[in-house]
C-alpha cells in the first residue's frame, strides 16, 4: 500500500514538474515573440558606427528607432548572420518628408547591384522622388531653393572642391561632379520614363538591374531583359540622402539613390552612449567612457 502511494505521488510529482517546464517554456516562447514582433515593427535598438551624422549623432550612441511610423518589416536576415531570409513590410503611417533622418538598408556601392554584407545605413533625407538635387559650393537647393540647414551640420575642411574638379568615386559613374559642387539630378519617381542611349547607359545600368531587370549594351544597342529598349520605366520611388557631417560622409552623392521601400525608420532618442574604439573586454575603462550628457537627447 505505502509502495503505491509513493509510486503514485512520484508519478504526479514527474507531470507536475514536466508541466512546469513547459510553462516556463511557453512562457519564454511569449516573451520571444512579443520581442520579436516589437522590434520588428514598433522600435529598434541600433548602434551608431560612424560619424557621418555627427554632432546630431555621435559614434558610439546607441539608438531607439520608430520603426512603425514608415512601416516595419520582418528581419531580413538570420539573427546574428548575413544569411538573407525573405521579408515582408507593413504599409507605411506616412511618407518619408525632406529634413527627416532615416534608417534604411544600404542598397550597395555605387557599381554593386547587391551589397556584400547587408547593412543598416543612417542619413538625413534631403530630397524625395521627383525632387531636383542641386549643390553649389556646399549650398544644397532642392528644386532651386536652398534647403534648410541641419542644426549640427559640419564640415571638417575650409578647402571646396571647384566645380571643374571631378571626383571619379562620385554618382552616377562618369558624371563631372565632386561631393561639394554636385548636380544638378533629378530623383527617380515610379512611373518616370528613362530615356537610355549608348552615351547615359553606364549611368543606369546599375539602377536598373537593381530593380531587377538585366540591361546590357550590345553593338551601340541597349537591351533589356534581352529585348532591344531604350526606354526603361522607373518602378520604385527613391530618396536622396546625406550625413549632416558632410567632408565625412560617403551617402547618396557617392552611392546613388536610396529606395523608398528600404526606409526601416527614425531614430526618435539617444538612450546610451560611450565610445565604441574601447574594447569591451577592459570594462572599467569602457565604463569610464559613457557620455551621461548624451543620455534622453532627441534627434532632429
Amino acid at each position: 500500500m505505502s509502495k503505491n502511494l509513493n509510486e503514485r505521488v512520484t508519478a504526479g510529482d514527474q507531470r507536475k514538474g514536466g508541466s512546469a517546464i513547459e510553462s516556463m517554456v511557453k512562457e519564454l516562447g511569449i516573451i520571444l515573440g512579443a520581442f520579436l514582433i516589437l522590434n520588428s515593427f514598433v522600435l529598434a535598438s541600433f548602434e551608431v558606427p560612424t560619424g557621418s551624422m555627427e554632432n546630431e549623432i555621435m559614434t558610439g550612441d546607441f539608438l531607439l528607432v520608430n520603426k512603425f511610423v514608415f512601416g516595419g518589416t520582418t528581419p531580413r536576415t538570420i539573427p546574428l548572420t548575413n544569411v538573407r531570409v525573405p521579408s515582408f513590410k507593413l504599409p507605411a503611417m506616412w511618407n518619408v518628408e525632406k529634413g527627416d533622418i532615416i534608417v534604411f538598408v544600404f542598397p550597395g556601392y555605387r557599381d554593386e547591384v547587391e551589397p556584400q554584407d547587408p547593412a543598416y545605413y543612417l542619413k538625413r533625407c534631403i530630397g524625395t522622388a521627383g525632387d531636383t538635387i542641386q549643390i553649389i559650393n556646399r549650398v544644397v537647393y532642392v528644386n532651386g531653393m536652398p534647403a534648410p540647414v541641419p542644426r549640427n551640420v559640419k564640415f571638417n575642411s575650409t578647402l571646396v572642391k571647384p566645380p571643374d574638379y571631378i571626383d571619379e568615386r562620385i554618382f552616377p559613374k562618369g558624371a563631372p561632379f565632386n561631393e561639394d559642387n554636385y548636380g544638378p539630378i533629378v530623383i527617380p519617381k515610379k512611373g518616370d520614363v528613362i530615356e537610355l542611349t549608348p552615351k547615359n547607359f553606364e549611368r543606369w545600368e546599375i539602377f536598373i538591374r537593381r530593380e531587377g531587370h538585366a540591361a546590357a549594351l550590345r553593338q551601340g544597342k541597349v537591351t533589356l531583359d534581352g529585348v532591344q529598349n531604350n526606354r526603361y520605366t522607373v518602378e520604385r520611388n527613391y530618396l536622396f540622402g546625406m550625413g549632416d557631417n558632410r567632408d565625412n560622409s560617403l551617402d547618396s552623392r557617392f552611392w546613388g539613390f536610396v529606395p523608398a521601400d528600404a526606409v526601416v525608420g527614425t531614430p526618435l532618442i539617444v538612450y546610451w552612449s560611450w565610445d565604441p574604439e574601447t574594447p569591451i573586454l577592459r570594462i572599467a575603462e569602457k565604463l569610464s567612457t559613457v557620455r551621461l550628457s548624451r543620455f534622453g537627447t532627441i534627434v532632429r
